[in-house]
């Protein structure tokens, strides 16, 4: 799978390919502040096959947490394009909305962090869901 993607102002482009690790949905509070109250709808894409095409992303990561995740966005317009994981060291989670065919994603295939949902958050029916981080 090939996935092109970049930021609303068109500053930030990238590209990931291979076969995607996960294909998720989280509900923790953080998502919930970076997607502006709705769950974060990811897909886990190995480190090898992603790369930035046009311009450098600025990072934030808390300094107070242990296991704090990185995140990169767009400096000029600030669209969240992908978060890296300490607990995910080869790979990036790469937010959807950020895809040109969001339809490459075709759903979730797990819901995490549900402890955090909110009354208004779907989870579909069909789908595995788990109040924490999903165990292999």
């Amino acid at each position: 799978m090939k996935v092109e993607g970049g930021c609303y102002c068109g500053a930030l482009r990238y590209v990931a390919e291979g076969e995607p690790q996960m294909k998720a949905q989280c509900h923790c509070r953080e998502c919930q502040y970076l997607s502006g109250g709705h769950p974060n709808v990811i897909m886990g894409m190995l480190n090898a096959g992603f790369s930035y095409t046009k311009g450098e992303p600025k990072k934030f990561t808390r300094s107070d947490l242990e296991t704090a995740r990185t995140r990169e966005f767009c400096s000029e317009c600030g669209t969240h394009i992908l978060t890296r994981s300490p607990s995910l060291p080869d790979g990036v989670l790469l937010k959807v909305g950020t895809f040109d065919d969001p339809s490459l994603y075709q759903g979730p295939d797990v819901a995490i962090q549900t402890a955090d949902k909110q009354s208004f958050h779907h989870v579909p029916d069909d789908i595995p869901s788990f109040e924490r981080f999903a165990k292999k």
